[in-house]
C-alpha cells in the first residue's frame, strides 16, 4: 500500500469522495452530517491522502488542523472492494504519525453513532482513541460520537 498526499482532482478519488459524502448524507439527518464535499476538503487547513496499490484506489482520509496543537480526522473511507484489508488502520496510523510530527498534542474525530459506524469506532478505539465531549464547533448530538487521542 502506498499512501500519498492527494490533490483531489483524479476521477477515482472524486468518485470515492462523492460516494463517501452521499453515504454519510443517506445515514445522517442533515443537521448531524459533518462530512466534507470536495470543496470542503480542498481548504488550506486540510491535508488529504489517498491509499493505492498497483494503481488501484483503496481508500482515503484527511486531517484538518484546528489549531497548532489539535487536529481532526476527516473523510476516512475504504473503497468497497478493499474492505477488511487493513486499509483504514494503515492510513490511520499514518495520520497519527503526521499529527505527532506536526507537534499536535491531540487528535480528535466525529463519527456517527449508528450501528453502521461501529467498525470505525472499534478501529479508533483499538489505536487508543477514547470517547470525549464535543470539540471545536461541534455540539452534543445523539447521532454523533466524539473521540480523541492524546499524543
Amino acid at each position: 500500500m502506498e499512501i500519498q498526499i492527494d490533490n483531489l482532482t483524479g476521477s477515482e478519488i472524486i468518485a470515492l469522495v462523492g460516494e463517501h459524502f452521499q453515504n454519510m448524507a443517506d445515514q445522517s439527518p442533515a443537521e448531524s452530517m459533518h462530512a466534507l464535499n470536495l470543496d470542503g476538503l480542498r481548504k488550506p487547513e486540510i491535508t488529504f491522502w489517498s491509499v493505492w496499490e498497483h494503481n488501484e484506489l483503496m481508500g482515503c482520509g484527511a486531517i484538518k488542523e484546528l489549531d497548532g496543537q489539535h487536529g481532526e480526522i476527516k473523510s476516512m473511507r475504504t473503497a468497497s472492494a478493499h474492505l477488511r484489508k487493513g486499509v483504514a488502520k494503515r492510513l490511520l496510523v499514518h495520520i497519527i504519525e503526521v499529527a505527532k510530527q506536526r507537534g499536535y498534542v491531540r487528535l480528535s474525530l466525529e463519527t456517527g453513532s449508528m450501528a453502521s459506524f461501529q467498525p470505525a469506532i472499534k478501529l479508533y478505539a483499538s489505536l487508543g482513541f477514547q470517547y470525549c465531549e464535543p470539540f471545536a464547533d461541534y455540539i452534543e448530538d445523539p447521532n454523533s460520537v466524539f473521540m480523541t487521542l492524546e499524543l
